[in-house]
């Protein structure tokens, strides 16, 4: 006879909130994961808890990090990380994994990559699914941000897949963006481009050692000039460092160059500007993601999806015609529900 697996028991909104205050590990890891639940449930649950935490939230650098695969991110965070905790600071690091296409869950396991990081008792690391989500940022991260803050973590960096259009939307939710860029882009200036420029806040050239030392450096003055170029004399260039992760060399200067750009931005007030902005565009983009996923779960859009989809497959008809009909069936349908009560 096999033996059932025990259920743990479902902890209330109180029980949440005072293990995420005093940082008990495991119950900050089941909060995260009631934050990213879809079950309608949990999503009340999740938003009065994301309501007692908020008071206590705020006072963390939050850092985004991106770059294309290859270039290192998570050895840089994690020697980013050892140092910060060396320093007595206290760090969460948000890894959004790529999703595999079956499961929807993360394939990458920052955490297994991370591994010194991963057990010093002044780290947590979250790999996260991205799930699909725009820009390679899991759907919850701004509200695992709080969660993270409101434990007490003085750092909070976000690490995203880096495949294309994560830019934006880590620069949505961060007071820093870190670009990592390998040796050798600086030839054709890769990844230097207007829409990265109005959100980057330090360029850095990883992966400065050895034979790619001159390579590095070559490129660090290249994207410097391009950024000096394209953004002119009236705009500051952000900093261009370069480090080597792997031989733990310069990621000082990385964080010193983090820590005074965001001295500046509270200083100046804009850091409170930048945040406040950044509230009201998540406000609209949760209200997209719950008109969407009202629409597709609506009975009568669900009744006429699978033939729309298959006639735009087809080309019998344009997705504007499809989504124009679905659109027109939903609204039908919340007319009916509001007549009827």
């Amino acid at each position: 006879m096999t033996s059932e697996i025990p259920r743990r028991r479902e902890l209330t909104v109180d029980e949440y909130y005072e293990g995420v205050r005093r940082c008990d590990i495991t119950t900050l890891a089941r909060a995260l994961t009631l934050i990213e639940s879809n079950n309608a449930n949990h999503q009340v649950q999740a938003e009065a808890l994301l309501a007692k935490l908020l008071p206590h939230t705020g006072q963390a650098v939050r850092v985004g990090i991106t770059g294309v695969p290859g270039v290192g991110k998570s050895t840089f965070i994690e020697a980013l990380g050892l140092q910060l905790v060396g320093d007595g600071k206290r760090v969460a690091v948000l890894a959004v994994d790529p999703s595999s296409g079956i499961s929807g869950g993360s394939i990458l396991g920052d955490k297994t990559r991370m591994t010194r990081l991963s057990v010093a008792p002044e780290a947590f690391i979250r790999p996260s699914p991205s799930a699909g989500t725009l820009g390679g940022v899991a759907r919850k991260t701004r509200e695992s941000i709080l969660a993270c803050e409101a434990a007490g973590f003085d750092v909070v960096i976000v690490e995203t897949v880096g495949v294309g259009q994560s830019e934006s939307m880590v620069a949505e939710m961060t007071d820093c963006f870190v670009a990592l860029m390998l040796p050798g882009a600086g030839d054709d200036l890769q990844g230097i481009k207007r829409g990265l420029l109005e959100l980057v806040d330090v360029v850095v050239i990883n992966k400065a050692d050895g034979r790619m030392l001159t390579a590095a450096q070559l490129a660090a003055r290249q994207y410097a000039t391009a950024l000096e170029t394209l953004l002119g004399r009236s705009a500051q260039a952000p900093p261009v460092l370069t480090c080597s992760a792997l031989r733990n060399e310069h990621i000082s200067d990385v964080w010193t160059a983090v820590d005074q750009h965001c001295t500046r931005l509270r200083k100046s007030g804009e850091l409170a500007q930048r945040r406040s902005g950044q509230n009201i565009r998540w406000m609209w983009s949760i209200v997209d993601e719950r008109v969407k996923q009202s629409v597709r779960l609506d009975p009568a859009v669900r009744a006429i999806r699978e033939r729309l989809e298959s006639d735009v497959q087809a080309g019998t008809i344009p997705p504007e015609s499809a989504a124009r009909e679905i659109l027109k069936a939903y609204s039908r349908a919340e007319k009916h529900r509001k007549e009827s009560t």
